[in-house]
């Protein structure tokens, strides 16, 4: 099944497909066996700097490798490229999807550097599917300290919405509706403009949407969200936190072990269980 229909699938079927973004072998290992045990499609991301630290074509052939021992679909999205060259690469490369991020640029800039991907990725394989991406969407993966504030002014525009998918011919939207990346040190989230969602929806009705910062999103906006057209939610900083809350946890309580196998084991129990929990969420548990 091509990738957009994945997507369509779970349009039709009212579930979301969860992104987890990873850095290393291990990350990826902890997401595919859990979504094999689900039986759940799953979609791994790597942002530029992911991309850089575990390698670009190594992770393509790990993932490769994985759809084959899983026997599962397993997306691989080159999360937030922010240049053409950054998502040539990653077309060339192999991956499956990719993520133009030209929500920083004004309107007509981003319009332009979306559709020269568009084009390009669709010359090169058109099962491959291209995410654009309107408004302002703050913070970064991590803990913020600070209470983020979100304004309307930051959510993504109806209006553009429809320009865009229109001029640019994209497959998914990502779309700010009130989301954030990373989560606040209450690991709670402020709640969703869903209003603006369901008007965006209704726009571009036949576009899939995303849900970037799904970390520390109230569960109930999830699941309204997904009502609303969501197919794909992505997840990020909780992982981070399971993995390195863990691995100090390990390293406090046995100074002396060097056995990296046993150092790590811990890390990967603790991701699994953050995956377990959003694939549950997302409603996407035995529809692989």
């Amino acid at each position: 099944m091509s990738t957009i229909k994945i997507f369509k699938k779970a349009q039709k079927g009212h579930y979301a497909i969860g992104q987890f973004n990873v850095s290393t072998d291990e990350h990826l290992r902890a997401i595919i066996e859990v979504a094999r045990d689900f039986k759940s499609p799953v979609i791994i991301g790597t942002s530029e700097g992911e991309r850089k630290f575990i390698g670009i074509k190594q992770v393509v052939a790990l993932v490769k490798i994985w759809e084959k021992i899983a026997k599962l679909p397993i997306i691989l999205n080159a999360d937030h490229c922010k240049t053409f060259n950054s998502a040539k690469q990653a077309i060339d490369a192999g991956y499956s999807a990719i993520h133009i991020d030209g929500s920083t640029l004004p309107l007509k800039r981003n319009i332009n550097l979306t559709k020269k991907v568009v084009k390009y990725a669709k010359s090169k394989n058109k099962k491959i599917i291209v995410e654009g991406e309107l408004g302002y969407l703050k913070g970064g993966s991590e803990v913020h300290k600070k209470k983020t504030k979100i304004s309307l002014e930051d959510l993504t525009k109806v209006e553009e919405a429809k320009k865009m998918v229109k001029e640019t011919g994209i497959d998914t939207l990502a779309a700010v509706v009130g989301n954030m990346h990373g989560i606040e040190s209450n690991m709670k989230n402020p709640n969703l403009y869903l209003d603006r969602l369901k008007e965006i929806q209704k726009a571009v009705p036949k576009t899939c949407l995303v849900l970037h910062g799904g970390s520390g999103t109230p569960e109930n906006d999830i699941k309204k969200a997904i009502k609303l057209g969501v197919v794909k939610i992505n997840i990020n900083t909780e992982l981070r936190i399971a993995y390195s809350n863990a691995l100090r946890k390990t390293l406090k309580e046995n100074p002396d072990t060097v056995k990296p196998y046993e150092i790590l084991a811990p890390s990967i129990e603790a991701m699994k269980e953050v995956v377990k929990k959003k694939i549950e969420l997302f409603g996407s548990k035995g529809k692989s």
